[in-house]
């Protein structure tokens, strides 16, 4: 099933936020995206060449549109990662399919005559239960400020993912997509650290070869998730690859044990449990569905599934 695509992709995100919190101390978030956008395009663009593809494109506004709304809420998020708790970031991110199943639900109730696909809205609600579970962030009155960046990160990243899947049932394949953000974080990127620094060239320097298999591990997770979550997006049902997503901060606790030796109680067992239980019911459900043959157009507003 396409949609399983996400749980590769998450599992790639997970190892991208390790590395993003390491590299922190290191690396303005500028630099960070901009090394990221640098590794992406260089990967990206060997692989079209060896394909015989082609960057020609019949919607550069909605790439440029996506690219925008991406980096931004790329940039809002490496910096929440920077400020707070690795686990806490990673929880407050995970709020945008809870914003994407807004959408389908609001959309489904206005133009559906209220056909919503509630199982699939309960799975996404019981996975942030188990988020909450797991992760139980916690917040000091000074990080506020940045439990609200990471708040509105994932705000943009549901509008992001929206149009990703739009691009994709349009026809754009994946690594044009992930090409076109890969190339406006390197713009982004070196146009912050140069208002941040007030020097186009004032950058860290990358002779510290810790640092740099850090920002290299970011370009390279990063760049292979996005493809998968690409394709999830373009071809899964966009409700599932939203829950599945969830599957990152099981990831995400994972490599907190094996890098950062985290321990967990039975809270944090509970919610790996409920994340896990609700995403094998959300890909169940629309299995069971799609070999009815049942369309999802009345509650996905972008497409049926293909």
């Amino acid at each position: 099933m396409q949609s399983l695509w996400m749980l590769f992709a998450s599992f790639m995100f997970a190892a991208m936020g390790v590395c993003v919190k390491l590299a922190s101390d290191m690396f303005t978030t500028s630099e960070i995206v901009m090394y990221r956008g640098i590794v992406g395009v260089t990967m990206l663009g060997a692989l079209i060449w060896f394909q015989g593809g082609t960057l020609r494109t019949r919607f550069p506004g909605k790439h440029l549109w996506r690219s925008i709304i991406g980096v931004i809420s790329l940039w809002l998020w490496f910096f929440s990662i920077a400020k707070l708790p690795l686990a806490t970031a990673m929880t407050l991110n995970y709020l945008s399919p809870i914003w994407i199943a807004v959408w389908l639900f609001a959309h489904g109730w206005w133009h559906a005559k209220n056909k919503v696909a509630w199982p699939l809205l309960v799975a996404v609600a019981m996975s942030f239960v188990g988020v909450v579970l797991l992760l139980q962030p916690a917040f000091q009155s000074d990080l506020l400020v940045y439990a609200f960046v990471a708040i509105g990160s994932s705000i943009l990243t549901a509008m992001a993912y929206m149009q990703v899947r739009e691009l994709g049932l349009a026809g754009e394949p994946e690594y044009r997509v992930v090409f076109y953000f890969a190339l406006t974080n390197i713009v982004a990127g070196w146009l912050g650290h140069t208002l941040e620094t007030k020097s186009v060239t004032d950058f860290h320097p990358l002779d510290n070869g810790h640092g740099f298999l850090l920002l290299l591990g970011i370009g390279v997770f990063a760049t292979v998730a996005q493809v998968a979550m690409t394709r999830a997006y373009r071809l899964g049902n966009t409700l599932v690859v939203a829950n599945l997503q969830y599957t990152g901060i099981v990831f995400s606790s994972a490599w907190g044990v094996l890098v950062f030796a985290d321990s967990f109680d039975w809270h944090s067992w509970l919610g790996i449990a409920i994340i896990l239980a609700s995403g094998m019911a959300a890909t169940f459900y629309n299995t069971r569905n799609t070999a009815r043959g049942k369309a999802v157009e009345k509650t996905d507003p972008i497409a049926s599934e293909v």
